[in-house]
């Protein structure tokens, strides 16, 4: 909790902060690389940076916190940190680079709002600053202990031993120890961070579910990201890593590679479970239903699944056996394309119809695809009368949905 004098200056001067945090978090990126350009360079996915899409979710993440400190209506922060925290710790965030991250926000908050920065005001927001830094680098620790490695050990070097064509544009790579060493457990729905060294020397981190994991090998699929065009005109480059892997990297190449991390992770109830993804959101569930299918699970299982066109259905096949290998479980797929193939029960021209498939009223539903499509069906589920609670999903990048 904070103090009781930081809580009356932060609820007042919430508004002000807020309405200039968007111009506060990109100036601190902009200090922050000035005086440390190995982050942008090793650590930060300049891609996101360069859409903006990481200052807005930094932008938007500070200020929800800080509502969630004063406000005793807002939700408890947990989920919000436990997001931030498993990205961090998949990065080899260290708990003193928080401090160097103080240093230049608070830069850049005296330079935004000048003299409304009262000593007073600091002081509330250092206060505020310091709680969330605290609570993240707790879970962090945890994370760590539990993976076994510290932050500067996080990457361990792995041997590509297959890669497999999916669709047009996304590949799968399968994983294994040098050495023939067994693989760190991971939980259905975990991600692997993945670090590879560019042409121009930067070495950059992404993030990529486990479509397979267990015993000696784990399987990732990416998805090639093309060059495109912001909703303000701005040119955003194609995915630097996803367009290495695809173009670089072979049978017998070696990847750099984190232990699973990612707080998406499918519930060990019996109750029924519905798995929601359009284009390569399915990349979750097919580690999911990999699960569930390996432990002969009798949960009534809901498969639901968006895509432009069959050939660019990445893993189609996977997701279709997968599926048969369930007891009573169904899938249904959407094509925006569907050729010309004839719709049918499970098979259906255009965007996801909730109205056509029952949903249990006690089902756990997951959900992962572009953040307009989550939207969408997040909406119509609670329409059908679902708990909001109990729908879970996972974004590709900056979580500006949760923050937002």
């Amino acid at each position: 909790m904070l103090s009781p004098t930081s809580t009356d200056v932060v609820r007042a001067t919430l508004p002000v902060v807020g309405a200039a945090i968007g111009e506060i978090t990109p100036l601190f990126y902009a200090k922050l690389f000035a005086a440390h350009p190995e982050l942008l360079r090793d650590t930060f996915n300049r891609g996101n940076q360069q859409a903006g899409d990481q200052p807005k979710a930094l932008a938007s993440s500070v200020a929800r916190y800080a509502t969630m400190l004063v406000d005793p209506a807002t939700p408890d922060p947990a989920e919000l940190l436990s997001r931030i925290a498993h990205k961090h710790a998949s990065l080899g965030v260290r708990e003193d680079q928080y401090e160097v991250v103080h240093t230049h926000l608070f830069a850049a908050i005296v330079e935004v709002l000048g003299d409304a920065v009262t000593p007073e005001v600091a002081a509330a927001w250092d206060e505020v600053y310091w709680h969330m830094a605290r609570d993240l680098i707790a879970i962090e620790r945890g994370l760590y202990a539990a993976a076994g490695v510290d932050p500067e050990h996080v990457f361990r070097d792995l041997v590509v031993t297959a890669r497999v064509q999916e669709s047009p544009d996304t590949v799968s790579f399968v994983l294994a120890d040098p050495d023939g060493a067994p693989l760190p457990a991971a939980q259905p729905g975990q991600y692997v961070s993945v670090g590879v060294r560019l042409p121009d020397g930067a070495r950059q981190i992404r993030q990529y579910s486990l479509v397979r994991f267990g015993g000696d090998e784990w399987a990732i699929t990416v998805k090639a990201v093309p060059a495109r065009t912001a909703e303000d005109g701005t040119a955003i480059p194609e995915g630097e890593v996803s367009n290495f892997l695809h173009r670089n990297v072979f049978e017998g190449d070696t990847l750099q590679v984190s232990p699973p991390f990612g707080d998406l992770i499918l519930d060990d109830s019996e109750a029924p479970v519905v798995l929601i993804s359009a284009g390569i959101g399915t990349t979750p569930m097919i580690g999911m239903l990999h699960h569930l299918s390996n432990a002969g699970s009798r949960r009534p299982v809901t498969v639901l699944h968006a895509d432009r066109s069959p050939s660019r259905h990445a893993l189609r096949r996977d997701l279709k056996e997968l599926v048969a290998t369930i007891d009573g479980a169904t899938l249904v797929r959407w094509y925006e394309d569907l050729g010309t193939r004839a719709p049918r029960a499970d098979l259906a021209a255009g965007l996801v119809d909730l109205d056509a498939v029952a949903v249990p009223a006690d089902a756990q539903i997951y959900l992962c695809g572009p953040q307009p499509f989550m939207e969408s069906v997040h909406a119509g589920l609670v329409a059908k009368g679902v708990d909001g609670d109990a729908i879970r999903y996972e974004v590709f990048g900056p979580d500006k949905w949760l923050v937002g």
